[in-house]
């Protein structure tokens, strides 16, 4: 299995490549605001992160970070229209009730939205539950059933059909192959492993 940490990695390098500096920036699912703390540290952001576990926003205030513990549409609702230059959402939209009203939420207050996500479509994922009839266990999919996630598994194909449906526009996009390192060229709704996309309305 792959490490989370070097997950974590090659998502923060995608992203702060993305991120302009001394932008405003917003954080759905801060987590430990690891993250936002490189984003203050080496592109000097204004960072803000919104959670609801309590312990990590905890994590995020020693972080010396600004951390809202709460819900994220509740949170984005007292912001004016393109308040922040970027809303990130890495590996949060699987885990919400309504990833729909997040995105449409997150494009009202952001200038860009940056969605990172695991490919469901992705081919161990598809293969593990033709041969054992069960939840995909894989380095995509590491845990068992009872301690998994996401509660909204998505393929590259559902999101994009999605940001079609909704006119959402695909700025850029970045694919990685089941090694959470090599960019996926060919096919990949079948052989990437995780996304990352940049979207504007």
């Amino acid at each position: 299995m792959i490490p989370s940490a070097v997950k974590r990695t090659v998502d923060m390098q995608i992203i702060a490549d993305w991120v302009e500096p001394r932008s405003r920036v917003l954080d759905l699912g801060c987590g430990r605001g690891v993250l936002l703390e490189s984003l203050v540290q080496t592109k000097q952001i204004f960072a803000v992160g919104v959670d609801l576990d309590f312990d990590k926003i905890t994590s995020c205030v020693r972080r010396g970070l600004t951390a809202y513990q709460g819900d994220m549409l509740a949170y984005m609702a007292a912001f004016p229209d393109a308040h922040f230059d970027r809303v990130i959402c890495s590996r949060t939209l699987e885990e919400v009730p309504d990833p729909s009203a997040v995105i449409a939420e997150a494009l009202r207050v952001g200038r860009v939205v940056t969605v990172g996500f695991v490919n469901h479509g992705y081919w161990k994922n598809r293969y593990d539950t033709l041969l054992h009839g069960r939840k995909p266990r894989n380095p995509v999919y590491p845990q068992p059933w009872h301690e998994s996630s996401p509660a909204n598994p998505a393929t590259l194909a559902d999101f994009e059909e999605f940001c079609a449906e909704r006119g959402y526009r695909i700025a850029r996009r970045a694919v990685l192959r089941g090694d959470w390192h090599t960019p996926c060229a060919l096919l990949p709704n079948l052989l990437a492993g995780y996304a990352l996309y940049d979207l504007t309305k």
